[in-house]
């Protein structure tokens, strides 16, 4: 052999890992992660999906406003209880209506007036006075005459204004009394007045 430098070792002789018996399996080398990487994936984590959360509840649509309460109007009943024994007031009718609410809605009575300039009107319990909800409640009200002259004779007898208050508005409206209102009230105006009837 000729040549100068170190000896080669020849072909296949270099030293090889043991090779693992016939019929098993190899074992996995299973990749060890820094504990310091570990925490900044779950950080980086954390940060995105708050981000996104935000993004979302910037982004959502609002939802639709919720609708207004009902009108007072809309939610109360007033009722002819018939002429009352209370009543002993000279040239005066006195009579019971029952006012009664909705469930879940109260309304409050601010004033109760006759459209008559001829008549005035007294309620007991005197208002203002609240309806609770889902409930009724006894009015003792009483129309005293105070000119014979200019009462009306029958249509503007069976009316009542009301003015009804709730958390949506003020209402002011006439009122129909049913049940024998317009008669009784016109029999007792006939009776102030010393008018025969028509």
């Amino acid at each position: 052999m000729s040549g100068i430098g170190p000896v080669e070792p020849g072909e296949d002789t270099y030293q090889h890992p043991a090779a693992p018996p016939a019929g098993t399996t190899p074992a996995r080398v299973r990749p060890v992660v820094p504990a310091r990487h570990r925490r900044k994936a779950v950080l980086a984590a954390v940060a995105t999906l708050t981000a996104g959360l935000f993004a979302y509840a910037a982004n959502a649509p609002e939802p639709p406003p919720a609708a207004p309460p009902p009108w007072p109007s809309q939610v109360v009943g007033f009722a002819y209880a018939g002429a009352s024994p209370k009543g002993d007031h000279t040239g005066a009718f006195t009579f019971d209506i029952t006012i009664s609410t909705d469930p879940g809605r109260r309304v409050t009575v601010d004033a109760i007036t006759q459209p008559s300039a001829a008549l005035a009107v007294s309620t007991q319990p005197p208002a203002p006075f609240t309806v609770p909800a889902g409930k009724s409640r006894q009015v003792l009200v009483t129309v005293y005459v105070l000119d014979c002259g200019s009462v009306p004779r029958n249509a503007g007898l069976p009316f009542l204004d009301v003015t009804l208050r709730n958390e949506r508005a003020v209402q002011k409206q006439s009122r129909i009394l049913g049940g024998g209102y317009p008669e009784d009230l016109g029999a007792a105006v006939r009776k102030a007045c010393n008018r025969p009837a028509p």
